[in-house]
């Protein structure tokens, strides 16, 4: 079968559109952390700085000089990227950069639980070893996980995606009677779903491959179809997608109906 096959771990829609959740690559992982790393020793330094200039001029005693280095260290290697990932929902100034967002396994947004659990095992593992320690064990995950998204459950996932054409297909006019009779309500999710992949990138095609794709995602999507027209395969193709939205939006639109008038009713009651 030369047309894509749909991956068994895909979120189809109810327009059969695949939803890609797949985690970032490492590369940009550990591009990304780096970034993150070293926005927090700029703000360690520029402490150690202030510390310096406060002693200088006699503002700061020795103890409260202990003090203040345990407070810089916690505040720029521990607060701050907790603070930033809370405060961004998963996302700080690496992993905007290169595109990912920190989610659970599952695929639902970080609490402050997790954030903390991630930033406290960070200490040691990213700043303490300056990412080392994250670098080995991401390269054996997966998922690009480094410990603390083990310990926590999580993993970034890639949030950067290409803009989809705009794509809407419209019912052939030579086919407009033919739909009016026409039954694709038994259609599976996942031949629909490569049958619009198909026609979003028809046009890149050549004449040729176009054509016999076409024809082995008809034959395929024959027993459906009924009764089944005499028209070439791509406007059947594009003919049934139509009809098949259209009908879900119908279907959509009358159980919203009937669920307002029956919230309606038992109001009134």
């Amino acid at each position: 079968m030369s047309t894509p096959i749909a991956d068994d771990q895909e979120i189809l829609s109810g327009e059969a559109v695949a939803i890609d959740v797949q985690p970032i690559g490492f590369l940009l992982r550990a591009a990304g952390g780096l970034v993150d790393m070293l926005i927090s020793f700029v703000v360690y330094f520029a402490f150690v700085l202030l510390q310096l200039w406060l002693t200088f001029n006699g503002l700061l005693d020795q103890n409260t000089a202990r003090i203040y280095l345990v407070a810089t260290l916690v505040t720029s290697f521990l607060v701050l990227p907790v603070t930033i990932e809370m405060a961004t929902r998963g996302r700080s100034l690496g992993k905007l950069i290169v595109g990912g967002r920190i989610v659970r396994v599952d695929g639902g947004a970080i609490t402050f639980r997790h954030s903390f659990i991630r930033g406290l095992i960070g200490v040691l593992e990213v700043y303490a070893t300056l990412g080392g320690l994250a670098v080995v064990v991401g390269a054996l995950t997966a998922r690009s996980q480094r410990l603390g998204d083990l310990v926590a459950g999580t993993y970034s996932q890639r949030v950067r995606t290409p803009p989809l054409p705009p794509h809407e297909p419209v019912m052939p006019y030579s086919l407009a009677e033919w739909a009016t009779i026409a039954d694709v309500a038994r259609l599976p999710d996942r031949l629909a779903r490569r049958i619009s992949q198909f026609l979003r990138t028809a046009h890149h095609l050549a004449p040729a491959p176009r054509t016999r794709i076409a024809h082995e995602l008809l034959v395929e999507a024959t027993p459906y179809i009924s009764p089944m027209p005499a028209a070439p395969a791509e406007e059947i193709l594009q003919a049934a997608t139509v009809l098949r939205r259209e009908r879900e939006r119908r279907a959509l639109a009358l159980a919203d109906a009937r669920t307002e008038k029956l919230t309606g009713r038992r109001v009134g009651v």
